[in-house]
């Protein structure tokens, strides 16, 4: 399924353009009809979950091709940690889309430009070179902090402020570049919320926009779902799906666990959840946090089939 987001958001369009083709009526398709979720059943199950953790737990849901929604706190306002990333990736490739950034630009990766955390850039000589398509991979696939900081770089964390609100998106912000709280370009909102601060509604929307090929475009967006489908953290909402791959991205600091997702089931259905204050915060596998998101997870992709319903 490496490739499976590209033809996904391809057949979107062929779909739509299917009515005529060479002065000669198309068959219409048969339309597909979407299994609905027991979504009572599921916010009882991912509410029970919440309330037994020891910390504040935001969540929502949406099934991008039926409609279905359920949030919890979906309005407030959550530490991104690095699931930020993800708009940084949006911006990026809208820049790349209106031709004032190219994904073959060079990026030389300096001493002073490296910073611990995620990611292996920290860890190069000096004076390596890369491309902003190599950082924005590294960036959302290792979650690399010094990729993010070279884009951040190339990009100007504005314009992700610009982006995100041109998209309806305006709590989604990002304040500066990781281990640079000093250049804080919010620093109230920086000290309160870090690297970054968006709500589970806005996370979700930006997601469902990427699943309709309407956050930068449609080639763009197919492209950005691809290499976040290669995301190799599996400890959070990806614990114990089996069988799918799913374009994800997570953030986690001491006190923050969130993940955001597209589930490719029968239907395509995101899932964003954020945690914030939690009391666990052990660097371990079986961190509080990280295994309810686990379980959430479970209980998101198992509320819908994953084979399409014939009509």
């Amino acid at each position: 399924m490496k490739r499976g987001w590209r033809v996904v958001i391809a057949l979107v369009a062929q779909v739509g353009a299917a009515g005529c083709v060479g002065g000669q009526s198309a068959k219409t398709p048969t339309p597909v009809a979407f299994a609905h979720a027991d979504t009572a059943g599921l916010r009882r199950t991912l509410d029970s979950l919440a309330s037994a953790h020891h910390g504040v737990v935001g969540y929502s849901v949406l099934d991008v091709d039926t409609g279905e929604r359920l949030s919890r706190r979906g309005d407030e306002t959550f530490p991104t940690a690095s699931l930020i990333k993800v708009p940084i990736l949006v911006t990026v490739f809208d820049l790349v889309e209106q031709g004032q950034l190219s994904l073959d630009d060079q990026l030389t990766l300096l001493k002073i430009d490296k910073v611990p955390g995620s990611g292996n850039l920290q860890f190069m000589h000096d004076n390596a070179m890369l491309t902003v398509r190599d950082a924005a991979w590294l960036m959302s696939v290792t979650s690399d902090n010094t990729a993010t900081n070279l884009l951040l770089d190339r990009i100007v964390i504005r314009r992700v402020w610009d982006k995100m609100e041109k998209l309806g998106l305006p709590h989604t912000k990002v304040h500066s570049k990781t281990y640079l709280r000093m250049a804080s370009v919010a620093m109230d909102s920086s000290v309160k919320y870090g690297l970054g601060v968006t709500t589970p509604n806005e996370m979700v929307r930006l997601f469902a926009l990427l699943a309709e090929g309407k956050a930068v475009s449609q080639k763009g967006d197919s492209t950005m779902l691809d290499i976040l489908a290669h995301n190799d953290d599996f400890e959070l909402m990806q614990r114990y799906i089996d069988g799918l791959t799913v374009p994800h991205k997570t953030g986690s600091t001491d006190q923050v666990r969130t993940e955001c997702a597209l589930f490719p089931l029968q239907s395509r259905v995101v899932a964003c959840v954020l945690t914030k204050e939690n009391v666990d915060q052990r660097w371990l596998i079986d961190n509080e946090a990280q295994v309810t998101l686990a379980n959430m997870g479970r209980a998101i992709a198992g509320a819908w089939p994953r084979k399409p319903v014939t009509q």
